[in-house]
């Protein structure tokens, strides 16, 4: 979503300007971002900036709602978390409460996540008594906060389930619950909820602005893209990990650090001739999951998989390059298709530079099988094959996600991978069409093997 944003200006008078809910559910793209942490925010009189609220997260990645008046000389509210969000693998509910009218100062702005009310805070200032905030004629944005000054901050990340509740302070509760039996917080998805003249709901099972509460307040999209995603509150996807530095494995060792992830972490790039590499956020121990990488053009690109202790400071070895040796990786190595399993050759498969890799990733029978395109699956292999593993290469018992090594031998410009890991998407190019896909989850370029699925958290529970 950075760079995008979406927008309505409300037109009539509020239900009661004292009173006021946002909810929410967001999941992050990067941290420590100087500009790209806009959450969402509103100016009254749309520019002039009388009176405006900034909900966004500091470069701490603390978490921050404030609202000003007067040009942004006074401040009525500023809460500032403690804490740091910096979990850019999973969704977070977010839900802002405000009631001026509450006589203890501490109950006019609360905010809460994954339903537990926020009260370790770095900054604490609430509203005055009978305080208003909401006119009729505001613009809000969500995707960015707006500033008095032009200082708008756009967000980096995906949304979704977006309420506003005009003339009522809800709880969390109204618009999520604790699973009886994973005790995880979930969404509900059609919250009983009174929305007021000016409240709204959008971004509801998809990125559709129009509104879903009933009041017609429909948004519109103000700037950039706005991309559906099948990643979601209630099916976490899994994405390219942002935590995990580029050319870094998960044990902490370090190479060259000039890679870039962008587009909801599923495309990273290379600007030089290193191999800089990614893993996924979910790792799986049991399951059959498939994926598609499209390759960014550079030959001495490797995709493949691998398991938390892999302990190259690159991927690019561990799973493609033949000249050096990896260990608890697979991969297949672009300019070559040299199939390498702990730094060893397998087979000779297909070379790639632009085409889109299939991976099947079978972890109850421990075999991993490539195909190029649409094509046959390399060395003869069947994916569907089970314990005989025909045409596989043997996993070693471990937990496993994917992985990708871009490069970039020109030294100019970047070299970019774009992964679909079941969102549809190569980037922001949706899939030209979608392959069956028999268990529901994920949409994906070609054909899912049969007993295959998405690496996300209902393919995991399957």
């Amino acid at each position: 979503m950075a760079n995008t944003e979406i927008r309505r200006t409300s037109g009539s008078t509020p239900t009661n300007a004292e009173k006021f809910t946002i909810s929410l559910w967001f999941k992050k793209s990067k941290n420590s971002q100087s500009s790209e942490r806009g959450l969402l925010g509103w100016r009254e009189n749309i520019n002039s900036g009388n009176n405006s609220l900034q909900v966004e997260f500091q470069t701490t990645d603390k978490f921050q709602v404030q609202f000003l008046s007067n040009n942004g000389n006074n401040t009525h509210i500023n809460l500032v978390t403690n804490r740091q969000l910096r979990d850019n693998s999973s969704w977070y509910h977010l839900v802002i409460a405000v009631d001026s009218s509450q006589t203890t100062a501490s109950d006019r702005a609360k905010i809460y996540f994954n339903g537990v009310q926020e009260t370790s805070l770095s900054s604490s200032t609430y509203p005055a008594s009978g305080r208003t905030f909401f006119s009729s004629d505001v613009q809000i944005n969500f995707g960015k906060s707006r500033g008095t000054t032009n200082n708008d901050r756009f967000f980096n990340g995906a949304m979704s389930h977006i309420h506003f509740i005009d003339g009522t302070a809800y709880d969390a509760s109204a618009f999520g619950e604790t699973d009886a039996t994973t005790g995880e917080w979930k969404i509900k998805t059609s919250p009983s909820v009174t929305y007021g003249t000016n409240g709204f709901f959008i971004l509801k099972d998809g990125n559709s602005v129009t509104d879903q509460s009933g009041n017609s307040n429909n948004f519109t999209v103000g700037g950039g893209t706005l991309t559906n995603t099948e990643d979601n509150p209630s099916n976490v996807f899994a994405t390219f990990n942002s935590l995990v530095p580029q050319g870094a494995s998960l044990n902490g060792r370090n190479s060259n650090a000039s890679g870039s992830i962008d587009y909801g972490n599923n495309r990273v790039g290379e600007g030089s001739a290193v191999f800089n590499s990614q893993v996924g956020t979910v790792f799986a121990k049991t399951g059959k999951y498939y994926f598609e990488v499209k390759g960014g053009g550079d030959l001495y690109q490797s995709v493949g998989i691998c398991n938390p202790l892999f302990s190259d400071a690159s991927l690019g070895s561990a799973i493609g390059s033949p000249t050096t040796t990896g260990v608890n990786s697979i991969g297949i190595y672009g300019s070559s298709g040299l199939v390498k399993k702990q730094g060893a050759s397998q087979y000779t498969g297909s070379a790639f530079a632009s085409q889109i890799v299939c991976v099947a990733m079978d972890l109850d029978n421990g075999f991993c099988y490539f195909r190029l395109d649409n094509g046959s699956w390399m060395n003869s292999g069947v994916p569907t094959s089970g314990s005989t593993g025909t045409g596989g290469v043997a996993i070693v018992d471990d937990f496993y996600t994917f992985a990708v090594t871009p490069h970039n031998a020109s030294g100019s410009g970047r070299n970019y991978m774009s992964g679909n890991f079941g969102n549809g998407y190569f980037g922001t190019t949706a899939v030209s069409s979608a392959g069956t896909n028999a268990s529901g989850i994920g949409i994906f370029e070609y054909d899912v093997p049969t007993g295959y699925t998405a690496l996300s958290t209902k393919g995991l529970n399957l």
